[in-house]
């Protein structure tokens, strides 16, 4: 039912435009648009339940007809005499609204999803928001520096001082009945009780007896739910996945991916082929070249690591492939890892121990981030991350689809061996992707599907260290969508490429790559759909979903 209601105001907004007759009032404004956004932002933001974000049914419910306004006041805009880039924006809003009602009526993270109630984050996300459904009061803990100022500490302590009622609202909040998302979210509450415990032992929280004390009560709530997650979990027999019909609404509605679930299998079993495939040829063009090695010492990683930051840099800049900012150095050069011994390395720890520069290439993902602190869109709609992990096919399809562009540009020409790595990248995401689509399908169970993921990763490198293993599942199970972005996302950046160079090439201009990404930069991170209609002037993809 809420599915054919959203289609039918699609429909209403399609009306309005064509035909420039609405039976309610129609504002032409962009700027009505612009606060209609801060309007919805501020009530996406739940009220406070005894200094915790409330979830809870009856409040849910209460506050629907208010949403319902909203959205219709969306659809009362009249945007047909609007630039295209005005136009992307409306969809933005329209996307996030979208986000907000299949939440509510299919999602329910709050009732079926218990990290969900994690709240204690460590480091920032390398896409704009945190990878999943979060509640909005976490504690960003990477953005606390000691000794704190008066207004942090503050902060601090009131994030803090939200998880205790937060975990008993969630006894009350969390009924559903999805096994595997259960049992999975217990681990990343135990990982929040590792962390507590391992800040209460540094000195300048031992030192702060209001927030030592405040971040005791913290772990003694975390042990508590956790204690009661574990005894609910005997109950709990239903499945996770929410289905084929519901994923592709989802995807083509909130996320703007102009495929269906059934498409999405298809891409990604072509992808998977695609990079075994190459990468066989690949190992048979390098057959007379020495095969890489990894490097076994801290002193050695740092070096390749440095040697290889630079080598990307440099590539970048000299072969005119993208506007090299000056944010680009110190943004990598905080992501370049160090050694890990050889037992303890994930996936994409062995790939980087061989040659960073694959990974680093996926490291764009810092860019995009140095972009958004220091360089703030025109449009205030763009300046913040979206909501519900709308983004993942910009952010996420394009660090997937640079690994292969850079590759191919002539990054590893003068060490072939490299590109093998890039194919091996290329199945891992695709094995990983296809797997998460069964799951939602509720046609293989989280395990089933991480089976594919280990078993599709080319040379067993998913098969060293299963942390990574079941993160991914669990986060892919968590964010319909997010698993596939990668190569759907890849997908879509090259469509969007071709049809730019086409275009190009039937007015007689050169096609450069760096005005490509730079336009494709400074469009901001969303959807690439929406990318694709600026940059390009074609709406079929959006007009595809929007029907």
């Amino acid at each position: 039912m809420k599915i054919l209601l959203s289609l039918l105001l699609v429909a209403l907004l399609l009306s309005c435009q064509t035909d420039k007759q609405t039976t309610t009032t129609s504002s032409k404004r962009y700027e009505d648009l612009v606060q209609l956004f801060r309007d919805w932002r501020a009530f996406e933001k739940p009220p406070l339940k005894a200094g915790a974000p409330d979830y809870t049914v009856a409040t849910f419910q209460q506050r629907w007809p208010a949403f319902e306004t909203l959205r219709a006041k969306l659809m009362a805009l009249d945007t047909t005499a609007w630039p295209i880039h005005q136009q992307v924006d409306w969809f933005i809003v329209w996307a996030e609204m979208n986000g907000y009602d299949f939440n509510y009526h299919t999602l329910k993270p709050w009732e079926r999803d218990p990290a969900f109630y994690k709240s204690l984050w460590m480091h920032r996300s390398d896409v704009p928001a945190h990878e999943g459904p979060t509640h909005h009061m976490t504690t960003e803990w990477w953005t606390y520096t000691f000794p704190l100022s008066d207004s942090a500490k503050t902060s601090l302590l009131q994030s803090l001082r939200a998880i205790a009622p937060l975990h008993d609202q969630a006894k009350q909040n969390l009924t559903g009945n999805a096994r595997e998302l259960w049992i999975a979210g217990i681990r990343d509450l135990e990982g929040q009780e590792q962390e507590l415990e391992n800040l209460l032992t540094q000195t300048d929280i031992q030192q702060d007896t209001a927030i030592s004390n405040t971040m005791k009560e913290a772990l003694s709530s975390t042990r508590n739910f956790i204690d009661w997650l574990r005894a609910e979990s005997k109950n709990k027999t239903g499945p996770s996945g929410i289905g084929k019909e519901a994923y592709t609404w989802y995807l083509q509605n909130v996320h703007l991916v102009p495929l269906t679930w059934e498409d999405e299998v298809m891409l990604l079993k072509t992808e998977l082929a695609h990079a075994w495939s190459s990468l066989k040829l690949e190992e048979h063009r390098n057959r007379k070249l020495a095969p890489l090695q990894t490097v076994e010492s801290p002193e050695a990683y740092q070096a390749l690591a440095e040697a290889s930051a630079k080598s990307l840099l440099d590539f970048l800049g000299k072969e005119e492939i993208v506007t090299v900012k000056d944010y680009f150095a110190p943004a990598l050069a905080a992501q370049l890892g160090s050694y890990v011994p050889k037992e303890k390395r994930n996936f994409f720890w062995i790939t980087a121990h061989h040659d960073p520069r694959p990974l680093y290439s996926h490291f764009y993902h810092w860019f995009e981030l140095a972009r958004m602190d220091k360089e703030k869109h025109d449009s205030e709609i763009r300046q913040q991350a979206l909501l519900y992990n709308i983004f993942d096919s910009r952010n996420e399809g394009l660090a997937t689809a640079v690994e292969e562009l850079f590759m191919q540009a002539g990054l590893y020409d003068e060490k072939p061996q490299v590109r093998e790595i890039v194919h091996i990248m290329a199945a891992q995401r695709a094995a990983r992707g296809l797997g998460s689509l069964y799951a939602h399908a509720n046609e293989m169970t989280m395990e089933e599907a991480g089976g594919i993921h280990a078993e599709y990763t080319p040379r067993g490198w998913m098969k060293t260290e299963k942390d990574l293993l079941l993160f991914e599942q669990h986060l892919y199970m968590r964010q319909p969508g997010y698993g596939t972005s990668y190569i759907t996302g890849k997908h879509l950046v090259k469509k969007a490429m071709a049809e730019y160079a086409r275009q190009l090439e039937l007015q007689n201009k050169a096609f450069a790559i760096k005005d490509f990404m730079d336009q494709l930069n400074a469009i901001g991170n969303i959807p690439i759909s929406l990318g694709h209609w600026q940059l390009i002037g074609d709406n079929r993809d959006i007009r595809s979903v929007a029907q």
